[in-house]
């Protein structure tokens, strides 16, 4: 049930937040707060799904600002790409993503709205009196059921949600699940759709657990968490407004790269009103979003390549921190380049050749013959005078 559910971020998703209008004018200055309801992780048994929010949030988002996105969003809007969702399913009727949505199976029904909630932030695009801009709004989605209609995934559903997604071309597969099991079956499906040139992004930890899988400390379980934990699967975790990382690395592995994950806004499964909520998946789907935005303008980059360029041109931090401009803009050196500056080894010291020591030697001989004259004529100058002085008689004693 919902009550056992315990979130990350509780002041965000057990409460309404209060989200301020964009200020374009003196006349907004006076109107209330916008009170958004939160958005729920899964539902329990006998729930309703969730229904169309009755509240708009006007503000731009403060991920969009964090991002960099007006700036970003001048050299891609993701158009081209397609970026499956394996998750919840993807409502029809979303004003924000009307047109660009298809769905396999019953994927268009959305009854939790995780999944109408995260192709909003990859893909939402502007509308009239709403603040919410996905991060690739030209980019197309492609709905799948990774879950039941409760929300809850497992492992089967994901890996074939997966496969479809890369068999129907996705260039970007973002998937919400954090399993703690399946992991053969799940590294099949991831790599599969490697071969297919599809780059998956997850969530590295939980959004939330039912409180009996709590820790004594309160924290989720021990990771890894699948399918975010295995090779080639770009592995998200989430910070918040005040730049704070709201998710503890699971200790048994570390996340590829940071992006906004708290106080989140997006649409819910139907209609045009918004949602709030939290958690390493919501910042997967930006990391996705960004995904898209580096495919669509890098069309030539393989699925590796863009996750290299996300990865390799981030915000330097303990974990990299996502920035989607610097992905699209930074030009990276290529394995063969780098290859050659590392291998290349500096040119081996040449010394000098000695200089010849003949003429040194030669003069040095000659001097010394010369002293050698002098004092052989000095001593004879000595000796003869005197031994002719005693008729060359040895001296008396």
């Amino acid at each position: 049930m919902p009550s056992r559910l315990t979130l990350r971020l509780l002041a965000v998703v057990t409460a309404a937040v209060a989200v301020l209008p964009a200020v374009s004018g003196p006349a907004l200055a006076d109107q209330e707060p916008i009170t958004l309801p939160p958005l729920p992780v899964r539902l329990g048994e006998g729930q309703p799904c969730t229904q169309a929010s009755e509240k708009t949030a006007t503000a731009v988002s403060w991920s969009g600002q964090a991002l960099g996105l007006t700036r970003a969003q001048q050299l891609s809007l993701g158009e081209g790409v397609t970026v499956a969702v394996v998750d919840t399913g993807v409502g029809s009727g979303i004003p924000a993503l009307s047109g660009r949505v298809t769905a396999l199976g019953g994927a268009d029904v959305d009854c939790p709205g995780h999944g109408s909630f995260v192709a909003g932030l990859i893909a939402a695009a502007p509308q009239q009196g709403s603040g919410l801009v996905g991060l690739a709004p030209q980019a197309r989605v492609l709905a799948i059921s990774g879950t039941d209609d409760r929300g809850a995934p497992s492992a089967q559903r994901v890996a074939q949600g997966i496969r479809d997604a890369a068999e129907r071309g996705a260039e970007v597969i973002y998937v919400g699940a954090t399993l703690r099991s399946g992991r053969t079956e799940l590294a099949s499906a991831v790599t599969y759709a490697a071969g297919k040139d599809a780059l998956i992004i997850a969530p590295a930890a939980p959004d939330a657990v039912p409180s009996e899988e709590l820790g004594s400390d309160g924290e989720p379980p021990r990771g890894p968490y699948w399918p975010a934990a295995l090779p080639g699967v770009l592995s998200v975790v989430d910070f918040g407004l005040d730049g704070v990382r709201q998710q503890k690395a699971p200790p048994a592995y570390r996340p590829d790269i940071e992006a906004p994950g708290s106080g989140m806004v997006s649409v819910g499964p139907r209609g045009s009103g918004h949602y709030i909520g939290s958690g390493a998946s919501l910042a997967a789907a930006c990391a996705a979003g960004a995904a898209a935005l580096v495919r669509a303008h890098h069309p030539e980059m393989t699925a590796e390549q863009a996750r290299r360029q996300l990865l390799e041109a981030s915000y330097p931090s303990d974990i990299p921190r996502l920035d989607p401009y610097a992905a699209m803009s930074t030009v990276l050196p290529t394995a063969r380049s780098r290859s050659a500056l590392e291998g290349a080894k500096p040119p081996a010291a040449r010394m000098p050749e000695p200089a010849d020591t003949g003429p040194r030697t030669w003069g040095l001989g000659i001097a010394g013959v010369g002293l050698a004259v002098v004092l052989l004529v000095g001593a004879a100058g000595v000796v003869i005078p005197r031994g002719r002085s005693r008729g060359w008689l040895p001296p008396a004693h």
